[in-house]
C-alpha cells in the first residue's frame, strides 16, 4: 500500500499481539492514529464514495512502525474518533499522535461553509480602536 510506504510502515501486528508486546517491553509509549482509505465496508458508513476514509492505528514494535490489523488479517479501522479513544485506552495507550495527511482542512469540521465563515467572523478579535496599539500602554506610554 502507497500510504504505507510514504508514512514508513514497514511491518504489521494484531492487536492480538499488543498485550504480548507491552509485557515484553517491545511497544512503544506511543501510537499514531491516522487518516487512511477505507479498506472495508460496514458499520452506517457503506457507501465508500461518500465517506472513503477512515482512521487507522499505528504502533512502534521494537523501534518500527506497525499498522495494527484485525486477527482476519485486514486492517482496523474506525469510522468514529469517539470508539477509537476508547479502543486506544483500552489497549494501554495514554498518548498518541493524530495525522490526517489525505483530507484538505476545510473539509475534516463537517460544517457547512456559511457556517463555517459566520463561526470564524464570530470568533475574529475586535477591531483595534483608532490610535490602538494593539497591546495595552507600556510603562511611560500613554494610550
Amino acid at each position: 500500500m502507497l500510504q504505507d510506504v510514504a508514512l514508513g510502515v514497514t511491518t504489521t501486528i494484531t492487536q492480538a499481539d499488543i498485550p504480548v508486546l507491552r509485557a515484553e517491553g517491545r511497544l512503544g509509549e506511543y501510537a499514531v492514529v491516522y487518516r487512511a482509505y477505507r479498506q472495508q465496508q460496514g458499520g452506517g458508513f457503506g457507501d465508500q464514495s461518500k465517506h472513503p476514509f477512515a482512521w487507522g492505528v499505528l504502533v512502534y514494535v521494537d523501534t518500527q512502525l506497525a499498522r495494527v490489523y484485525s486477527a482476519r488479517g485486514l486492517p482496523r479501522e474506525w469510522t468514529d474518533l469517539t470508539r477509537l479513544e476508547k479502543w486506544m485506552r483500552e489497549q494501554g495507550f495514554w498518548y498518541w499522535w493524530m495525522r490526517n495527511d489525505l483530507e484538505p482542512l476545510s473539509l475534516g469540521s463537517g460544517e457547512d461553509e456559511d457556517e463555517a465563515e459566520d463561526a470564524s467572523a464570530a470568533d475574529a478579535p475586535p477591531e483595534p480602536l483608532p490610535g490602538d496599539l494593539g497591546h495595552p500602554p507600556a510603562m511611560g506610554e500613554t494610550a
